[in-house]
Parts: structure tokens; C-alpha cells; sequence
């Protein structure tokens, strides 16, 4: 991961100044989560560059982090490779001065600046890069880096080299949609502080102000308040918050509902994350239930929210075959699948359908449709979904499991409030055997 500074300013080696870093000597500085590196691979009057490369360890991160060592998606991501709420941190610890913008008297002028990142995150595409950083005066180029969720970033402005490394602070992790941290209300006073004479005239000022804070919106609102966004005690706030709890409760309600009809007497959660699912069936009399998930720290917190004999925890990817599937008469993926490139969603059906064939499989997954009925929503409703069908793609893949799976037929259930055109946020198949 790395973040490239230039100058054409003279002498732009007044950049090593700025920076508070000498050109003719490489540095070092420990971080929580790696090594940041500074150098410069040109110093000339008339140019001058300055690197920051971040050298990460994934797994003192995750062990850092509390979590399992098992776990191997905790490990294999692009952490190390783009620049995200990591290099935010980098940015602070090692050019604070330089951000601070007060020394030396240079820092106060606006000089030609050009930062580049081979590789970023971009959870809304090229529109939401040239939406956050084109009204700050940046000439922006967005490179195809051959993946659909990062880009290659240049952005070119004559400006201060303080403003420009809290812009980067900011909007790197608002790119990303995420923070390898938890939030809290110092979260707020950063925000403000790196944001101040920009961020409050900023057109986006309110999506960025939702995603720097992790959609916490019990910090989100205060922070819109000191923009001017809304008032502290707006009604609107809280029917915006109660309506994606209303369709958590509305989908679990369903799932529950449908379960308890199938007459199963045992149910296995696939994909049960922290076991919402499955303290409702225990509230419901199960005694027979499990619950799989790939991450062992969601597994561990369903453990403890759960604390329950009746419940077995198995720590699985769900897209190699598991003989443990096999004992339950139902399960569910509530969800799940949208979760899953195309090759391993074929093999998650062949390990539910081909191998456990419970009587009884519940699936819920969003209706992309209704996607545009929330107008603050860009992209997918998660940052991790692959994809995210219509009603008519999601018949078509129930057509193919039927078709591919002998003995199964499936039937459809709304779940959440219908729009006449859109149908409803949720969408739910219920295979039968």
C-alpha cells in the first residue's frame, strides 16, 4: 500500500520541509499494524517526490483484533494492498506536523501538488471518487485497475499540502465504506477537525459524514447537527432508524414463521453470523438446533449471546462438503448468498441441496429493485455483497436449484413493506422436498 507525493513547486525539494522528512534519508515508523516507510525516489530543484509505503501485517492485525487464528478470511483481504482507513492513520502518525499545515511558513501557501494511489477502494464506483474530491478543486483521474471495487486515483491541485493530506485523511476511509477500528465519539472531533473549512460546504458532507463514522447513528446524528444537516431532535431521524430494524425484525419473523410450519424438528442456521436467528427458534422451543458460520469471531459471540446446550457451533465456509449438515431437517440462509461469487455460490448449493438435502431450505436475499426507494443507498446495501438479483433473477436461479436438485420445488414469500412496482426490500424462497 502506498501514497505518492509531487511537487513541481522550486525548489521542490521544499517539499522535504513541509513534510517534516529529509530527502537524502529514508525513515521508518512502527505503527499498530505494520511499518510505514517515507523515501523519496526523486529530489530535484525543478521535482520532487516523497513515498509513503505501508507495509502491513494482516495477522498481528487480526490477532491484535481478538480474533481467531483460524479464520481465514480475517487474514486474506486486500488490507495490505489498498489504501484505506490504514493509510488514514499512517497519514496522521507520520506527517501530523505537515497536517497541522502551522510550519514552516511555506505550509501556508498553495503550491502544485499531485497525489497518486495505485489502488483505493471505491464502494460506489468513479461517480462517487469525482463526487468527493472534484468539488474540492482536484483534477481527478480514475484508473481500471482490472476489480470492480478499487480503482487507480490521481488527484492534481495547486493547494496546501495540509489540506491536501486531510482531504486524503477523510475521504480515504469514505471511499472504503469502512475502518479497521471501532468508532466512538472521538470519531466526531476528528471528523470536525480534519474537516474544518471544507467539510461543512462540502456538497457530500452528509454521506461522508455517514460513512467516516461507520453509519453509527447514534454518532452520525450529532455530526450532521454541527453541519447543519438536521436537528438534534428531528423526528425523521428516528423513523430512518427504525425502518431497517422493522425489516431485520420482518425477515427474521418470516424465516421463524415458515420454519415453524415445515413442522421441522431441527434447524441448522447456514451462515448464522452472531445467532439472531437462532435465539428467536430457542424463544420457540427448538432443541435441536446448530448454527455455521466462516468467521470464528461472529461464532464466539453467538456463543455468548446464545449460552445454550441446545445449540451446536460449527465453524465451516459453507462451500465445502460438511456431513454435520446433514443430521437437521431445515435450514436456513438468511442473508447468505449474495455473499458468494457465482462458482462458490454453485458451491454452497451442491453442499445444501446435493449433499445435506434438508426437507425444508428457507433463503432470503435483497430485492435489487427496490435499491432506488432509498435515496441515500449508493451501490449495494453491503460493502461485501457480490451481487444483489431482481425478483426475476432470483426465479431463475430457484428454476436452476429445482432443475439441478431432484426432488425440490420452490415457492415464493414477500417479506417487508411491497411497492406496487418494486415488490418488496426482501425477497424470500422456500425450497420444499
Amino acid at each position: 500500500m502506498l501514497l505518492s507525493l509531487s511537487t513541481t513547486h522550486r525548489p521542490a525539494t521544499d517539499l522535504g520541509f513541509l513534510l517534516h522528512k529529509h530527502p537524502e534519508r529514508a525513515q521508518t515508523f512502527t505503527l499498530p499494524f505494520g511499518t510505514a516507510h517515507v523515501l523519496y525516489p526523486e529530489a530535484s530543484e525543478a521535482r520532487c517526490t516523497a513515498v509513503l509505503l505501508l507495509d502491513i501485517d494482516p495477522v498481528g492485525l487480526t490477532r491484535r483484533g481478538g480474533r481467531s487464528p483460524f479464520a481465514l478470511a480475517e487474514y486474506v483481504n486486500d488490507r495490505p494492498y489498498v489504501a484505506s482507513s490504514l493509510m488514514s492513520v499512517a497519514l496522521v502518525t507520520v506527517f501530523k506536523t505537515a497536517m497541522e499545515g502551522k510550519v514552516p511558513e511555506l505550509a501556508q501557501t498553495p503550491i502544485p501538488l499531485t497525489a497518486e494511489l495505485p489502488a483505493v477502494p471505491a464502494r460506489g464506483g468513479e461517480e462517487l471518487v469525482r463526487k468527493l474530491f472534484e468539488p474540492l478543486g482536484y483534477d481527478v483521474t480514475v484508473r481500471d485497475i482490472g476489480s470492480r471495487r478499487h480503482v487507480g486515483l490521481t488527484l492534481v491541485a495547486t493547494t496546501r499540502l495540509s489540506e491536501l493530506l486531510r482531504h486524503l485523511y477523510v475521504l480515504l476511509p469514505v471511499l472504503d465504506d469502512e475502518k479497521h477500528y471501532w468508532v466512538d465519539t472521538a470519531e466526531i472531533e476528528k471528523l470536525m477537525r480534519r474537516g474544518e473549512g471544507w467539510l461543512p460546504e462540502h456538497p457530500e458532507r452528509a454521506l461522508i459524514t455517514r460513512r467516516y463514522l461507520k453509519h453509527e447513528w447514534r454518532l452520525v446524528n450529532p455530526a450532521l447537527a454541527a453541519l447543519g444537516e438536521l436537528e438534534p431532535a428531528d423526528d425523521r431521524t428516528e423513523i430512518a432508524l427504525e425502518r431497517p430494524v422493522s425489516l431485520k425484525d420482518q425477515r427474521l419473523g418470516m424465516v421463524q414463521a415458515v420454519l415453524k410450519a415445515s413442522g421441522a424438528r431441527s434447524v441448522i442456521d447456514l451462515g448464522c453470523g452472531a445467532g439472531a436467528l437462532l435465539e428467536r427458534l430457542l424463544k420457540d422451543g427448538y432443541t435441536d438446533l446448530a448454527g455455521a458460520d466462516v468467521s470464528a469471531r461472529a461464532l464466539s459471540i453467538a456463543e455468548r449471546r446464545l449460552k445454550s446446550d441446545s445449540v451446536k457451533l460449527l465453524h465451516s465456509p459453507l462451500t465445502y462438503r460438511d456431513k454435520r449438515f446433514a443430521q437437521y431437517d431445515a435450514a436456513a440462509l438468511v442473508e447468505v448468498i449474495e455473499h458468494f461469487d457465482p462458482p462458490r455460490l454453485r458451491a454452497v448449493e451442491e453442499n445444501v441441496f446435493g449433499n445435506a438435502q434438508p426437507k425444508t431450505v428457507v433463503v432470503t436475499t435483497p430485492n435489487a429493485e427496490y435499491n432506488h426507494l432509498w435515496p441515500s443507498l449508493e451501490g449495494f446495501r453491503h460493502h461485501d455483497h457480490r451481487f444483489e438479483w431482481t425478483r426475476a433473477e432470483f426465479a431463475a436461479w430457484a428454476a436452476h436449484v429445482t432443475t439441478t436438485y431432484d426432488g425440490y420445488r420452490a415457492r415464493f414469500v414477500p417479506v417487508g413493506p411491497e411497492d406496487p412496482e418494486a415488490g418488496p426490500p426482501t425477497q424470500m424462497a422456500v425450497f420444499e422436498r
